[in-house]
């Protein structure tokens, strides 16, 4: 307790306040538009706390974020797919932690942004709903991958949405499964990020105020998901990675030069 006062003495009051908004705002639009809440923090965060901070405030943050779209998502989980994508992506996050002061990650989120970007036009703006045929076996290494690299920068949910559209899942199914397996990779996450010695306190107050907001965010925006229909939420979905992607470049392309 003595901690927490201490450390609200030499916060800033405008960067608590500032992180709950950004937190419940961004978490509304990660509900109607499956996910991608992590990623607009990212440049958020990076400003108030520095590009160090950012990730482990963010991965806090979204964990318990997830705790509560669990809750609100339960009933629509694909649990089938879950085991195939969590033991993997367990592994990947543990990894990433071991070495995250030791990568520069630039390179891995201009190459996500780009990626991201270009699903505009594979999905021919919105007009199909499957580019290719996503099994199930596919996320394992899928699960490696998006875990190691999310760890390292913080957020990558948008990345996700062509596996889970080409696997079949749409609106609450997708959002519901993708919670779940974000949330078993936040524990190993969060859990890593201590063990290394990651988390100070002025970390976990910063991650807990945007975590609060995130939940608020999440109780917002399911009400929004509920009247929208499938073709708007892909729609939407596609709006937020190419919107992703281009922060994703925007921050990043000073590395090509």
């Amino acid at each position: 307790m003595f901690i927490v006062l201490d450390l609200l003495q030499t916060i800033p009051n405008w960067h608590l306040a500032g992180l709950f908004i950004a937190g419940m705002v961004a978490f509304i639009i990660s509900v109607i538009s499956g996910g991608g809440g992590a990623i607009l923090l990212i440049p958020v965060t990076s400003w108030m706390l520095g590009a160090a901070a950012a990730p482990p405030v963010i991965n806090l943050a979204t964990f318990i974020s997830n705790g509560s779209r669990i809750y609100l998502f339960w009933h629509h989980i694909d649990w089938s797919l879950t085991k195939y994508y969590v033991p993997s992506a367990i592994l990947g996050a543990w990894l990433a932690a071991l070495i995250f002061s030791r990568l520069n990650a630039n390179w891995i989120q201009l190459l996500v942004g780009i990626f991201l970007v270009s699903t505009i036009f594979q999905y021919k703006f919105g007009k199909v709903s499957k580019t290719f045929n996503m099994p199930k076996i596919g996320f394992i290494p899928l699960g490696f991958i998006i875990a190691f690299m999310s760890t390292l920068i913080g957020g990558l949910g948008p990345i996700l949405n062509p596996f889970y559209m080409n696997a079949g899942l749409e609106k609450e199914s997708l959002i519901a499964t993708k919670t779940a397996n974000s949330f078993f990779m936040g524990v190993v996450q969060i859990g890593s990020y201590a063990f290394f010695g990651l988390l100070t306190a002025k970390i976990w107050l910063y991650g807990l105020v945007l975590g609060l907001g995130a939940v608020i965010g999440n109780i917002i925006g399911k009400r929004f998901l509920a009247g929208m229909s499938v073709s708007q939420f892909r729609i939407m979905l596609l709006i937020l990675m190419v919107v992703s992607g281009l922060i994703m470049i925007i921050r990043n392309i000073d590395i090509l030069f």
